[in-house]
């Protein structure tokens, strides 16, 4: 780390703490050649990842359109704001940690599916209805008795 004073790479770390919730650390240096003190910030590197959407356009990842999709689902559901918070957060470490550069919308719905469906089937139900796009009664039922299959094995 150059100093910002005089340029000298050579520096001790004099104190380290986390900063911003834990994200990232605060570190206090001292430069070894002209002796002043300058801070500097250390936080992981984000991989961008790209989500191809169904009509073949890219767009960065963003959490936050699953956490609107997922609360819109559970909406007047028994499902806390902490188990919606939790799933999200599930199915974004399960996008960075795939280490894909892309991936489609496709897998991300599936991802919120199958965490919806243990988590209220109401809610699964009413995101499946969005995502899978329904186009008849007959479509619904199928989902819905593939459900109540499920549920009585």
């Amino acid at each position: 780390m150059k100093c910002r004073f005089c340029q000298s790479t050579d520096s001790k770390v004099v104190d380290s703490r986390p900063a911003d919730d834990g994200t990232s650390i605060r570190r206090r240096r001292e430069c070894i050649n002209c002796g002043r003190r300058f801070t500097t910030y250390e936080k992981i590197e984000d991989i961008p990842v790209m989500v191809i959407k169904k009509d073949g356009s890219r767009e960065a990842f963003d959490s936050a359109k699953i956490l609107m999709g997922v609360r819109k689902a559970c909406e007047k559901r028994p499902v806390s704001a902490a188990d919606q918070d939790g799933l999200v957060e599930e199915v974004t470490r399960e996008v960075y940690n795939s280490l894909e550069q892309e991936v489609s919308t496709d897998k991300i719905g599936q991802l919120v599916m199958t965490r919806l469906k243990n988590l209220d089937e109401v809610a699964y139900v009413r995101f499946a209805s969005v995502y899978r796009q329904f186009k008849d009664i007959n479509t619904f039922m199928e989902e819905l008795k593939l459900l109540l299959g499920e549920g009585n094995n």
